[in-house]
This record gives structure tokens, sequence and C-alpha cells, in this order.
């Protein structure tokens, strides 16, 4: 007998095109190997048109309506996906919004696990031990330094970054996934441990993952792919996700102190997978 479905709910930006697409597709290949457990998503959306500190602001201050819908669908587990408005805040800041999300859900007689990408990046680069990485974003130079800060705070050196300084949201959502196959050879990875191929939910990349990470031959991780471990692992499910990089091959164990709650008694990681 199938185990019930496991109901996923997300909090986008309202001109979020990404997350509702990778993110499925991983579950979803997923799936095709281990049938046992399926995925159904459920979201709410904050309205954000721009990458600009003024609008994430904004947007984040929706974040209690946006996990009050979400608490009417009974989610067994909810993430917020838009890493960089957590960032722009300040180091830390994914507690804080976690926080505010969990707490909505327990108001509402709801409790799930929280998991935000902001917090998920930062626990995928420590699963991989990684201690010094190199970064893609679609932002502005402005922001991308806001990300490698937000990143070092947590004690993981940025060795090089990337701009592509796409400041429309929707053109990044239309942004190539295959053009990252070669972006990724503008960066000096000679220092790098792993590779975040997008520090974006966004910016597409989980076609291009497995192949830059067969190239580069460092782990290749993104927000997205990133996000999906956190959700497996606070389902307490095997970690594994087939062609999606070293993260997700069930063979990677969340680390100690890593960067949010997941549930009581579970796991530090799946090993199960094939």
């Amino acid at each position: 007998m199938p185990r019930p479905d496991h109901h996923i709910g997300l909090i986008v930006p309202s001109s979020n095109l990404t997350m509702e697409t990778e993110l499925p597709r991983m579950l979803h290949a997923r799936e095709s190997v281990l049938p046992e457990d399926r995925f159904v998503f459920h979201s709410s959306r904050m309205r954000m048109r721009h990458v600009t500190p003024e609008q994430l602001r904004a947007m984040n201050a929706q974040t209690g309506r946006a996990a009050l819908e979400l608490a009417d669908a009974r989610p067994d587990v909810v993430a917020t996906a838009c890493l960089v408005a957590i960032m722009a805040q300040g180091p830390g800041h994914h507690c804080a919004a976690e926080d505010e999300i969990t707490t909505v859900l327990r108001d509402q007689g709801a409790p799930a696990p929280v998991v935000s990408s902001a917090g998920a990046l930062l626990d995928g680069i420590k699963a991989l031990g990684a201690r010094r990485v190199a970064i893609i974003t679609p932002y502005m130079k402005p922001l991308t330094r806001l990300v490698a800060e937000y990143i070092e705070d947590a004690g993981t050196e940025v060795v090089d970054a990337l701009s592509l300084e796409v400041p429309d949201n929707l053109a990044v959502a239309r942004l190539d996934p295959d053009d990252l196959r070669t972006h990724w050879r503008r960066l000096d990875l000679s220092r790098a441990d792993a590779l975040v191929l997008s520090a974006c939910v966004q910016m597409p990349s989980l076609a291009s993952i497995q192949p830059v990470e067969d190239a580069a031959g460092l782990p290749v991780l993104s927000a997205a792919t990133a996000t999906a471990y956190r959700i497996l692992a606070a389902l307490d499910l095997p970690t594994f996700v087939p062609g999606a990089g070293s993260l997700l091959s069930g063979r990677v164990h969340r680390p100690a102190g890593a960067a949010g709650p997941l549930p009581a008694g579970g796991p530090a990681t799946g090993d199960g997978g094939p």
C-alpha cells in the first residue's frame, strides 16, 4: 500500500516561475525511483516584481498572511522560497523568518516544520563539508555582495562570485539554464570546495546541476536543490533525487548545528538512496 501523499506548502514571490517548476520536477523524478513517496504542492504568493531592496522588504511584510493561507491546507512541511529577500535583511534573518511562519502555523493548529531557501542553502553547503564556495547569481552586484556576506557570516568563505545583473524577476526566470554550463567557467574555482550554480530560487539551473558537477569535478548545488534537501530531511525521508548533484545523492549526512530545525526525533539525513 502506498503511503499518504506528502503535502508541501510553498511561499513564493508573485513573479516566481521557477520554484514551482524545479521542486516538483525533482520530487517527481524521485517518485520514479522511490514510488512509495508521493508529493503534492500548495502555494501562497507574496507580491514582488523587481528585485530591489524596497520591493524585497515589502514582500517580506506579507509573510504572515501567506503562512496563514497555507495553514488552512494543513501541509506537512512549509518552504519559504525567496533567498535574497531574506539574506538582504542581514545575517541570520532566515531564523526569524522561519520562526514567524512556525508561529502562524502553530497558532492555527497546523504545526509543521518550516524551511527557508536561505537557511537551506547554508545547510546544504555545510552538509557537503564545504568551507569555501563560489557562487553565481542573477542579481545586481550590490545584492550579490549581500548574499556573499550572508554566507560568509555563517562560516563559509565565498572565493568568487559572478553576477548576471538581471533586475527584472520575470526575466530571471526566462534565463536559459544551459548557459550556466558556460558561465561557471568564468569563476576561479581553484580554492573552492563546492559551486553554488544558482544562489537564487528564480534562476533556472536544475538541468545543468549534474552536467556542471561532472565537468567541474566539484559538488554543485543550488538554492532549489538545497531546499529539496531540507524538505526531504524535514519529512524524515532519504535525501535522494536522481541526477541532481551530490547533495541529493542520498549519501550526504545533515551536519550538526545546521541552519534550522527539523522535526524532533528525525534522523540527520536519509542514506537510503539507490
